[in-house]
């Protein structure tokens, strides 16, 4: 009898680790997946010195939040060409391009932008225009990303 109650014991006990193992793994999991998600803009062509990311995440309504954060970047009318305004693209994982709004600029060369999307992100993009409600991406992108 002691050796089968022995056995039942650590058999009882490996099942109870090996749950315990698999509940953190989903929990670790969970959290990774529902951070945020950073993603650095590839070098420009345009503006050489431009560096910055994008960062996406869900809120409690599962929207998209999508901020964007940028070092180096000199107001749209210093550009050769000069423009009026940059305005922010997305593509969206249905391949739709939507014009999501427009970044200003200062002195200082820093710029930050803010919104919501319930479409998901699959790229973000930068371009040059005249103006800030342009239904469609003109030919001078700034930054851009990669797909996500």
């Amino acid at each position: 009898m002691p050796l089968i109650n022995a056995y039942q014991y650590l058999n009882t006990n490996l099942m109870k680790t090996q749950f315990f193992t698999i509940a953190l793994f989903g929990v670790i999991a969970l959290w990774f997946t529902s951070c945020s998600n950073k993603t650095l803009f590839l070098q420009s062509s345009v503006l050489p010195a431009a560096e910055g990311y994008v960062e996406v995440s869900r809120d409690k309504s599962e929207n998209y939040i999508i901020k964007i954060d940028l070092k180096n970047f000199a107001g749209a009318e210093r550009l050769d060409p000069s423009n009026l305004t940059y305005v922010v693209w997305m593509v969206t994982s249905s391949d739709a391009t939507v014009n999501i709004g427009r970044i200003s600029t200062n002195n200082s060369l820093n710029a930050s932008f803010e919104t919501l999307s319930s479409f998901r992100p699959a790229k973000i993009f930068i371009t040059a225009e005249e103006q800030e409600n342009a239904r469609y991406p003109g030919s001078m992108v700034i930054l851009t990303t990669d797909r996500f």
